[in-house]
């Protein structure tokens, strides 16, 4: 692993005004609020947490889908926040996105040939167009689908094919970083071995550096070297993929962990399973504190008052005042 990250995330926030109406008081969700993280080349960190916790909204603002309302985001040593013209042109080459839904993020009236060409005939990659022609039909077989379905359209495709080509126009740049947002999430589950297999695959043939967001936490200790558990908008724990999964620290962790279904009745009637009680706060306004001390069983005054940083603990980075 490189010395320096590739990707470092410094204070980054990323805030969404949701006021309806002009007679309403402003109203403000903190999807991202003061999180740092470093990501280095080759790596791959899981994201992991509940449905509305800010993951697919920190990758975002990574790729610079949303803009990020303070902190920063350095790519090899450059702040991307404020990049224009070539030098952002150069960053989307760098650093790209597989959505969750792969039907929606192709264009149903390209065909594959055309849907993977275009980011190569946008940054002028190839001098010919034999030689991109020839670069899409080697990113099928890397994909792991034929070169006569170049002349197809994505309707004509599975939900798995259909993913495998998202990830063939992602490869069409040659990025050094990918952000997967939930690739797996709506296929089957022999499809998803499928997927995880390929991003495997292409990250050792290449070196690419990956941010994996997914809610199965299982799934993410198998592709991940280190894992990131977020709650609110905040990163809570994050550690090596064996450290938060088999010995968690935080709390919210520990819930996340024990809802995981087991395969065996019998071991599955035995674990204890952590349930987590009190009302989830709004993501409107959390209050002071931490957002997580209304469910947490080890919450105290301090709790309420003030907002815990990250620290070490047992080897890896914990937000909590009490563990």
């Amino acid at each position: 692993m490189a010395d320096q990250p590739y990707i470092s995330i410094q204070h980054l926030k990323t805030y969404f005004d949701v006021t309806r109406s002009v007679f309403e008081k402003k109203q403000i969700v903190k999807a991202v609020d003061d999180v740092s993280l470093d990501i280095y080349a080759g790596e791959t960190v899981g994201l992991v947490g509940e449905s509305g916790c800010g993951k697919s909204s920190l990758g975002r603002t990574i790729v610079k889908i949303n803009k990020p309302t303070g902190g920063r985001i350095l790519v090899d040593g450059q702040d991307i926040t404020k990049l224009k013209g070539d030098a952002l042109k150069q960053f989307r080459r760098d650093v790209q996105m597989i959505f969750q839904d792969p039907y929606a993020s192709l264009n149903p009236r390209m065909t594959v040939g055309e849907i993977i060409r275009e980011p190569m005939d946008i940054h002028d990659i190839g001098e010919t167009g034999q030689e991109r022609d020839a670069r899409v039909v080697e990113l099928l077989r890397i994909v792991g689908l034929k070169p006569d379905h170049i002349r197809r359209y994505p309707h004509e495709f599975s939900g798995g094919q259909r993913q495998r080509i998202s990830i063939a126009r992602t490869l069409a740049l040659r990025p050094r970083f990918i952000v997967c947002d939930e690739p797996i999430s709506a296929l089957d589950v022999s499809i998803q071995a499928q997927v995880i297999n390929l991003l495997e695959g292409v990250q050792k043939e290449l070196g690419i550096a990956y941010l994996f967001i997914a809610h199965d936490i299982g799934m993410v200790k198998h592709i991940s070297d280190r894992i990131g558990v977020m709650y609110l908008g905040h990163l809570v724990e994050l550690g090596s993929s064996n450290d938060v999964y088999f010995r968690p620290v935080h709390p919210y962790t520990r819930a996340l962990l024990s809802a995981i279904p087991v395969p065996d009745p019998v071991a599955a009637k035995a674990q204890k399973r952590v349930m987590l009680e009190g009302e989830l706060p709004s993501p409107v306004n959390p209050g002071p504190g931490c957002p997580f001390r209304q469910r947490c069983p080890l919450a105290a005054d301090v709790c309420a008052r003030e907002m815990p940083g990250m620290r070490e603990v047992e080897g890896r980075q914990v937000a909590c005042h009490n563990v």
